[in-house]
């Protein structure tokens, strides 16, 4: 049911948003050089590996496909386009395919990247039993997303406070909670302070 509901809403999103994600696009060709679309290999439903698509956001010498360095508050890799998009999330928009192609959902655990860390751990060090957020597919938006989880991680009590949504969205997933995180994720991205 979940991945029949991802599909239908998925193409309505992208069929409604195309306007949006070419204005995005002419943006930040006429921001910096190279492609608009950034691709970052994230781990996915069972710990696969997904390659994830996003609106490129930095400097193409200066992209770091790993994510090994969040990226911080006025972090000089950033375009100033891709400041904004990042801010409002307009980057993450490309996903809408991830969720088409059937490697994302419209609503789960975000996926991480593979070398992402906090305050210098990689997050499997940080959060134990953090795979088990692994059990679903990961999506666009989350539980962790609507109640405030968004943005940097740099310390170990966020990335911790994270994944104890996910496996409350895990333990307690339906349709309508899903519809519930759906309807509430364009108000949480109005709250946009730890998001650069």
């Amino acid at each position: 049911m979940k991945w029949v509901f991802d599909k239908i809403v998925g193409t309505l999103a992208l069929v409604f948003l195309a306007p949006l994600m070419l204005a995005v696009a002419v943006a930040i060709k006429l921001d910096s050089r190279g492609p608009v679309l950034f691709r970052q290999k994230r781990y996915g439903f069972n710990n696969e590996l997904v390659e994830v698509f996003k609106f490129r956001s930095m400097y193409t010498d200066r992209c770091d496909a790993n994510a090994v360095k969040l990226v911080t508050k006025d972090d000089p890799r950033v375009t100033p386009v891709g400041r904004f998009i990042r801010k409002t999330s307009l980057d993450e928009l490309p996903q809408l395919f991830n969720v088409i192609v059937g490697n994302l959902s419209l609503v789960g655990p975000r996926p991480h990247a593979l070398e992402a860390k906090a305050a210098g751990d990689l997050y499997d060090e940080v959060v134990d039993g953090y795979f088990a957020r692994h059990k679903v597919r990961p999506g666009i938006t989350g539980w962790a997303q609507i109640n405030g989880w968004r943005g940097e991680t740099d310390t170990p009590e966020k990335i911790q406070k994270r994944v104890e949504c996910d496996i409350y969205y895990i333990e307690n997933w339906s349709l309508l909670l899903d519809t519930y995180i759906l309807l509430k994720t364009p108000f949480a991205l109005l709250r946009s302070e730890n998001a650069y």
